[in-house]
């Protein structure tokens, strides 16, 4: 498993934790926790910098992110998402719409992978709706990381 889908996952896991908490325990030690408990699984995870940018730069855009969320997926209010699929929609929705770095369609296979792991194969087609939704939009915008 490649750093970054390994990063992905802890941060789905990290972003899992933190809004089962009611977005009370801080997203940082959630992820800290999560890296020291799954470290010895994977020696993948020698550099933790991409998860630890990835899950900072997602908690500082939710709203914005949670918006998008709502805007493409608007018979699904998130407090009717199942927690996973809500996260997952966070993170590729983060990559997707906000993160220069990242090209889009790698992000929506990214999220379609880890909702099919984490949830199941319905959750991998919705995320994927979601998602294309968005880079459809993002095409007609004209915005060059969707030209791809």
């Amino acid at each position: 498993m490649s750093n970054r889908h390994w990063s992905r996952a802890l941060v789905l896991q990290s972003l899992f934790e933190w809004d089962f908490n009611n977005r009370e325990k801080s997203s940082d030690l959630c992820l800290t926790e999560n890296i020291q408990r799954n470290a010895e699984r994977s020696e993948s995870l020698a550099d933790t910098t991409f998860a630890t940018e990835l899950m900072r730069d997602i908690i500082k855009n939710v709203d914005a992110v949670d918006e998008q969320i709502q805007k493409h997926a608007p018979n699904w209010p998130l407090s009717q998402m199942s927690n996973v699929d809500r996260n997952i929609l966070r993170l590729g929705m983060y990559e997707v719409k906000f993160c220069e770095t990242v090209p889009p369609k790698v992000a929506i296979n990214e999220a379609i992978e880890l909702a099919k792991k984490f949830s199941g194969e319905p959750s991998g087609k919705f995320v994927n709706g979601v998602l294309g939704a968005v880079f459809r939009e993002m095409q007609e915008a004209g915005d060059p990381r969707a030209q791809s």
